[in-house]
């Protein structure tokens, strides 16, 4: 007999297969020498109460032997002389998408304009270190994608968008580690996301694949309504009926050569503010209630949301024993990000905190048309780089002091590499963000004990929170409204936010592209 049992136990309790056992053989009302075994199917954290609890769904084998799940097999085919699709962009869409074309018969081209994960790593060192933004090669740009160096966060909502368990398991296929596959909010780290990103890259080529690096899209070719290929700024010209445009949400470039190409662009909303950051003790102390966390509970998280003046004010990626990252993509202007770590064993805790903004809001400052919110955006992150200084030091204020109007006398100690300098954020910020998140931040203290402090600081600009356009595609087809062979797909594309739900949209653009190909 095979029975799923939830149980709720203390920290040390759920490491324990002892107590596991123990509390099974109550729950079930048998002896614990009939219970043969249990696997994990799912495991999270009840900190509601005073003391938090790890609450674990297991299945468990009475009376029979313990069965081993299936091994997970991701039917990768040779594929090197099968017809071709071009994928622009080697994030999470643009590699699962090549993988689910390899699944499926078709040779993924994929295109990226950036440097592979092992070079990447120079150019963040001389964007941190020097300042030196890389327009191709940063923390937006390169092989894996924003989600390579920017926390590997898996948890989604997107389970009606497509089968989130495959993305897991191909993310453990590739080096993640299991708990991913059972964990509530599943998370692999940006110190182990590399080593995984270039095994997927090598099984592609493996496959009869190709992945080329240092190479911009820089022309979308076409014969009338259809795709007929693609230039890069190399010279290179590759013929195909299918592209697969998985670029990202900073690829301001790709939206600025739709626009001129009178390829459909549309201007959409979006969210900009800060990022937050508390010492990582104060939130283990409001969300477990505790002077010291327990070592064997995670350091905690959040989740915020509040509506001032009409406006959704929410957090965003948090980063639990994280740091804040400078994530600009173009010289001129400050952008940040946050991320963590496998172990999140940094003493800081970062989340982005954002408002919602819309057209009324861009077209208030003179901008209008399908990239309104995209010249919103950079006109918030250029006041950014002039307020830090001209550099990447970032503007900076703490909690209390930027909700009472009050200069910072001085800035607490933070993660944030280039350095932060005390600014009023009301020179930074549009006043309809400023406003409302004022008053966010004073609602959020209201429900998180401890969070309005002026042990936080607030480092501007988080603004890369989505895309500030979207491509329009049609919802059967997933091919652009006006050309046939073009899949706008993921975040660049307006149509998924983080790493599984991208990975998921590249699943779909690829079943799509496949059968037109």
């Amino acid at each position: 007999m095979i029975k799923t049992i939830t149980l709720t136990l203390a920290p040390a309790e759920a490491v324990s297969e002892k107590v596991i056992r123990k509390n099974l053989a109550s729950v079930t009302g048998i002896g614990s020498n009939r219970i043969n075994g249990y696997t994990i199917q799912k495991r999270s954290i009840d900190a509601r109460s005073r003391q938090a609890k790890i609450v674990l769904q297991l299945q468990v084998f009475i009376d029979e032997k313990v069965a081993a799940a299936p091994a997970f097999d991701p039917q990768l085919k040779n594929v090197s002389g099968a017809p071709q699709v071009v994928i622009v962009g080697a994030g999470p869409a643009g590699l699962f998408a090549a993988l689910r074309l390899i699944s499926l018969g078709i040779k993924p081209i994929v295109i990226e304009r950036g440097k592979d994960v092992r070079s990447r790593r120079r150019d963040l060192a001389l964007l941190n270190k020097e300042g030196i933004v890389n327009p191709d090669s940063n923390y937006c740009f390169g092989e894996g994608g924003a989600g390579t160096y920017s926390d590997g966060k898996l948890y989604t909502r997107s389970t009606k968008r497509g089968n989130v368990l495959r993305i897991l398991q191909l993310f453990h296929h590739f080096g993640a580690e299991e708990d991913i596959l059972y964990d509530a909010h599943p998370h692999i780290g940006t110190n182990k996301l590399p080593q995984i990103i270039t095994a997927i890259r090598e099984q592609i080529i493996a496959c009869g694949g190709e992945v080329l690096f240092d190479t911009k899209l820089t022309d979308i070719l076409l014969d009338g309504d259809r795709i007929k290929g693609i230039q890069t700024a190399d010279g290179l010209t590759i013929h195909c009926k299918s592209v697969i445009l998985a670029t990202g949400h900073s690829a301001h470039d790709i939206f600025e050569l739709l626009h001129r190409k009178k390829i459909a662009v549309e201007c959409k909303p979006f969210a900009l503010g800060v990022r937050i950051e508390h010492p990582q003790e104060l939130i283990d102390q409001a969300q477990y209630h505790c002077i010291v966390r327990d070592p064997l509970l995670p350091p905690a998280s959040y989740s915020l949301v509040a509506q001032e003046n009409g406006r959704g004010v929410f957090s965003f990626c948090m980063c639990p024993g994280g740091i804040i990252a400078p994530a600009a993509t173009a010289p001129g202007e400050i952008v940040v990000n946050g991320w963590s770590p496998s172990k999140r064993n940094n003493p800081f805790a970062n989340s982005g905190t954002v408002v919602a903004v819309d057209e009324k809001d861009y077209a208030a400052y003179g901008f209008t048309g399908p990239l309104a919110a995209m010249y919103y955006q950079q006109m918030v992150e250029q006041r950014s780089f002039v307020a830090g200084g001209g550099s990447l030091v970032a503007p900076a204020q703490r909690m209390a002091d930027f909700v009472s109007g009050i200069a910072s006398s001085s800035l607490p100690v933070c993660s944030y590499i280039p350095g932060v300098r005390s600014i009023s954020l009301n020179d930074v910020l549009p006043a309809e963000v400023s406003i409302a998140l004022k008053k966010g931040l004073v609602d959020f203290g209201k429900k998180m004990k401890g969070y309005f402090t002026n042990e936080a600081i607030l480092v501007a600009t988080e603004s890369r929170t989505s895309s500030p356009v979207r491509i329009p595609r049609d919802k059967e087809t997933l091919q652009h409204t006006q050309i046939k062979g073009l899949y706008p797909c993921a975040e660049g594309a307006g149509y998924a936010g983080g790493i599984v739900s991208a990975a998921i949209d590249g699943e779909r653009c690829a079943d799509m592209s496949a059968a037109f190909s």
